[in-house]
């Protein structure tokens, strides 16, 4: 036989690949796609990726004057957050790699979400408290945010039972049930630290999921309301959390007091012109708008980068909630849908949260801009989250 003979019998790429699943006894929805990858999962890769860079360069030039300030190098800081982009790196990598399928099973979810609300029950009582918050467990300089990864479990143990719904019809109520459970648990643990702003992600990203489920519209009214109250009886008890929310109503009347931060924050996006004031030139980080490196770090974008960097930043996330969405409604089942879906809804709302309370617009949270801020937490769990929202994208159903 010749060697062009032996070439042309010899198995392609494709036909050894499948040859490999039969041996392993793979199941069809477990198999990696052999087809090229959609435009989502391209997109959705590239903003993370940009993100991901941007945000440590505004991270660097936002806390270098800090950590000059408090005696150390001014590379301090940024450093640290290099090395939460490598760890966060490797698990968006461990994310996409895996199959989503796989978390549906209890030996991987269950200690998950265990893991997660021990964590946030730890944290209440031996919590560090940071700006009236207390949702940070500290030993020596490492600090963790469990309510962050507690998004991720939240995510996919609805996704988990909502799933069920569309499979079984006589657990319909049962799921609703459960579902509602774990909105009032984790949201509640959050509420518990004085959270509000992630209390308030948690709730967007639930809705969401029931809207997509088909959750029936009475019911989902009937939640919303359920969220109003709790949330005023929240506020009326919790005096000095309500004046710090509603101080965006009269900024000129507190911005010596509760509204400093936005009305400095507003004052640093409006010297930023069209263009900004270049990279490193900003004035925001000399001590106008404190936590300007984490919580703030939109301001310095604004500032540095001016009226274009923003809209850019602000365009990015809706391309990523609208290729996160798009890969929710070709996902090849109900439970990589609600996943992608869940994901979109958490980094969109809490982009319109942090931003619309840096320039004034809704109240001022806390929360951070997910990518950009610094906090090892947040961009660990980020990241993380992408890889699933990626590895949603990747496998979409066959059209």
């Amino acid at each position: 036989m010749s060697t062009t003979e032996q070439r042309t019998t010899a198995p392609s790429l494709r036909q050894r690949r499948e040859a490999l699943f039969r041996r392993l006894q793979l199941d069809e929805k477990h198999k990696l796609s052999l087809d090229a990858p959609p435009t989502a999962f391209w997109v959705i890769l590239a903003v993370t990726c940009v993100f991901t860079a941007l945000g440590l360069v505004m991270v660097l030039s936002s806390s270098s004057v800090v950590s000059l300030h408090s005696g150390e190098s001014a590379y301090r800081l940024f450093g640290r957050q290099v090395g939460w982009a490598f760890f966060g790196a490797l698990a968006m990598w461990c994310a996409y790699k895996v199959p989503y399928h796989s978390w549906r099973k209890r030996n991987w979810l269950l200690p998950w979400v265990v893991g997660s609300l021990s964590l946030n029950f730890i944290v209440v009582f031996v919590g560090r408290n940071i700006n009236g918050a207390t949702a940070w467990l500290q030993w020596g300089w490492f600090r963790l945010q469990p309510s962050e990864f507690m998004k991720i479990a939240t995510i996919l143990a609805c996704a988990h039972y909502l799933a069920l719904k569309h499979r079984y019809v006589a657990v319909r109520q049962i799921v609703l049930y459960r579902v509602l459970g774990v909105l009032a648990v984790t949201g509640g643990l959050v509420v518990w630290q004085r959270d509000f702003g992630t209390a308030l992600v948690f709730a967007m990203m639930v809705l969401v999921l029931m809207v997509q489920a088909s959750i029936p519209w009475p019911q989902i009214f009937t939640t919303m309301a359920g969220m109003a109250v709790a949330g005023v009886v929240v506020l009326t008890q919790a005096d000095n959390a309500s004046r710090r929310l509603f101080a965006f109503l009269d900024l000129q009347g507190t911005k010596r007091l509760e509204g400093y931060q936005v009305y400095q924050s507003i004052l640093s996006i409006a010297n930023g012109g069209l263009t900004g004031t270049g990279v490193g030139s900003g004035t925001s980080k000399w001590g106008y708008v404190p936590l300007a490196y984490s919580d703030f770090i939109f301001a310095v974008i604004a500032e540095e980068l001016g009226f274009l960097g923003a809209v850019v930043v602000i365009g990015g996330f809706f391309l990523l909630f609208y290729f996160g969405i798009q890969a929710a409604l070709a996902a090849r089942d109900m439970h990589g849908a609600l996943i992608a879906g869940g994901i979109s809804a958490w980094f969109g709302s809490q982009m319109v949260i942090n931003i619309g309370g840096i320039t004034g617009v809704i109240p001022m949270t806390g929360l951070t801009l997910p990518f950009m801020s610094y906090g090892g937490s947040s961009l660990l769990a980020t990241m993380l989250a992408s890889g699933l929202l990626l590895n949603v994208a990747r496998h979409p159903k066959k059209s």
